[in-house]
């Protein structure tokens, strides 16, 4: 099993920016691929930004590139979202999900790939 726990989310104003954090415990960290995806009220869930086990790859949605950067610091077991220049459109509940290293690049876009998930943490930008 592996525990997931985001945090740093919060309310800023448009055009600022927040650090997310995704703390993982349980197993080994580095073993796992990371993803961010978000929800926002009434909508299905979205692809953020992936990151590979050991951070040699990297992939974004194309509403966030250029302004969200994905990390993870595998020393610390922690995986980060930096979200710059966020828009109204942005706010959302954003999950942080680990998957097993091994399966192919692309599926990691999927949510239904991810094994495991976090409880989320509340992203709110006002305009």
């Amino acid at each position: 099993q592996v525990q997931l726990v985001e945090s740093g989310g919060g309310l800023v104003q448009a055009g600022g920016s927040l650090r997310l954090s995704c703390a993982a415990s349980g197993r080994t960290f580095s073993d796992y691929a990371m993803g961010w995806f978000r929800q926002a009220p009434e909508k299905e869930r979205e692809f953020v930004a992936v990151i590979s086990w050991n951070g040699g790859m990297t992939s974004y949605a194309d509403s966030v590139k250029g302004r969200f950067t994905i990390s993870r610091d595998n020393a610390k077991n922690t995986g980060y979202l930096q979200m710059n220049s966020l828009r109204s459109e942005d706010t959302a509940v954003y999950y942080c999900a680990s998957k097993l290293r091994g399966v192919n690049w692309l599926s990691l876009k999927q949510g239904v790939t991810y094994e495991y998930w976090g409880q989320g943490t509340q992203v709110t930008v006002s305009s």
